[in-house]
């Protein structure tokens, strides 16, 4: 056989020996594909976001505000949240007072809010009048809701205008003068345009002013009437127009002080990455230690197993906590984030943050059989972890049951306590909870390590 043939096969042999290189060749890019698709909503009917938490208080008894409502509940990108629990576990409706305090919470259970006031529509003016509530800590997060909730409302603004006229009509006119009005509205239009005449009477009183796709329009109607026949057309046409009626007073609850927002919403989330990559290589290096035979001689001498665990734990958390302070410094020096103001708890949670990526690290090295494996393991689960975590996408537009396992990463609930400080402003006692989960996941993980380490070779 020809030498280059040998070789070749050579290599293709060594490939498929070594589980790491093709863990990273075919698996890891399976699995993240796959995850992209969940994200993006590949295949599924409807793409875009789904379930994302907005609480909406309506203190308007106009019937067009319960209409509002009733389209933001059907549409799928929102979870539309209308009820606080009490302590006793009962419910009552919610009130634009419980908004601010939920959403200033350390995990708040929405980020967004829409408030139907009492003036929705007030006497002698022709409009309405929304306020909208945000805690906009993810940018990408808070474009689609924008975008979202404001689709919905202007979808609905012409009914819901129309009703209006309609109602201010029936005071001025009575119900029989009215019906006589719309009907005579319905004829010119039905004569002049084509459709139905009880069909177009029934959607002026309903407050349709032809602003939707009349399905009798006359197709030999001229040109003039394409406008009318194209509902897109006809939205988009409207759409300038109704953003003058529509009022929307926007109010940012958590973060409007915040110096650099855009690198301060992102910056947890690469430090995080980074720190994984670094403490995974950094735990592997037992390996290294083990093959230069460095075990058996600290073994001969008074050191213990557990002193060269834990010296290893100790040193990964000091090289987390450095290099998490060098890059948020960066942070501060490049792109102008509030570093130095809230120095002391950030400290604070780069040490749990450190400590959870050091005890994952060690973890990889305790069930992986050689450094080889443990790498390509620690590149699939660091991947995974910064996806799902929310490194690389807001949790909110990922699938439900994406978003269950989100929680139980430890990238997750550093990125909140990162947040919270740097974002949200916390004290101590709001960053508890937090650094307690941080503590949590890093003992169940250091738990399970030093069982495999006291069961494995590494110290054969």
């Amino acid at each position: 056989m020809h030498p280059i043939l040998v070789l070749f096969r050579k290599d293709f042999t060594n490939f498929f020996r070594n589980k790491a290189s093709v863990s990273l060749t075919f698996i890891v890019p399976f699995a993240l594909i796959y995850l992209f698709g969940q994200i993006f909503g590949v295949n599924r009917d409807d793409s875009g976001p789904t379930g994302i938490p907005l609480a909406v208080v309506n203190a308007s008894d106009n019937p067009a505000a319960a209409r509002m409502v009733e389209a933001l509940q059907t549409e799928k990108s929102f979870r539309v949240i209308t009820t606080f629990t009490n302590p006793d576990d009962t419910t009552r409706p919610l009130t634009e007072t419980d908004l601010r305090p939920l959403m200033e919470a350390t995990s708040p259970r929405f980020r967004f809010a829409l408030i139907i006031p009492n003036d929705l529509i007030r006497p002698g003016e022709f409009g309405l009048r929304l306020q909208i509530l945000s805690n906009p800590r993810n940018d990408i997060e808070t474009q689609t809701v924008n975008g979202i909730l404001q689709k919905v409302i202007f979808s609905n603004v012409p009914e819901l205008l129309g009703q209006s006229l309609q109602s201010r009509a029936q005071t001025f006119l009575g119900d029989k003068q009215l019906k006589s009005f719309n009907h005579r509205i319905a004829s010119a239009i039905a004569d002049n345009f084509g459709g139905d005449t009880k069909q177009i009477a029934d959607d002026i009183a309903a407050g349709n002013f032809s602003l939707r796709r009349l399905d009798a329009v006359d197709e030999s109607a001229g040109s003039a009437n394409s406008a009318i026949r194209d509902p897109q057309s006809a939205m988009e046409a409207s759409t300038d127009f109704f953003s003058q009626l529509v009022k929307i007073e926007t109010e940012q609850v958590v973060g409007a002080d915040v110096k650099s927002p855009a690198a301060t919403r992102i910056v947890g989330g690469w430090a995080m990455q980074f720190l994984l990559f670094a403490l995974s290589a950094s735990a592997t290096s037992l390996f290294r230690e083990r093959d230069a035979g460095l075990f058996q001689r600290l073994l001969a001498s008074p050191v213990t197993r557990a002193h060269i665990l834990w010296s290893k734990f100790l040193y990964g958390v000091c090289i987390g906590l450095i290099q998490l302070l060098v890059l948020f410094m960066a942070g501060q020096l490049l792109f102008g984030i509030a570093v130095t103001d809230h120095l002391a708890l950030l400290v604070g949670v780069s040490i749990f943050a450190a400590a959870s990526c050091t005890a994952f690290g060690m973890l990889l090295a305790a069930v992986a059989p050689n450094a080889e494996v443990a790498s390509g393991l620690a590149t699939f689960l660091i991947l995974l972890m910064s996806a799902i975590g929310g490194a690389w996408f807001p949790i909110s537009l990922m699938p439900d049951f994406i978003q269950n396992f989100s929680k139980l990463t430890l990238v997750y609930w550093s990125m909140e306590g990162f947040s919270s400080v740097l974002w949200s402003g916390h004290g101590l006692v709001q960053l508890l909870p937090i650094l307690g989960i941080l503590a949590g996941i890093t003992a169940a993980v250091m738990a399970v390590a030093l069982w495999r380490f006291n069961r494995g070779r590494i110290f054969g």
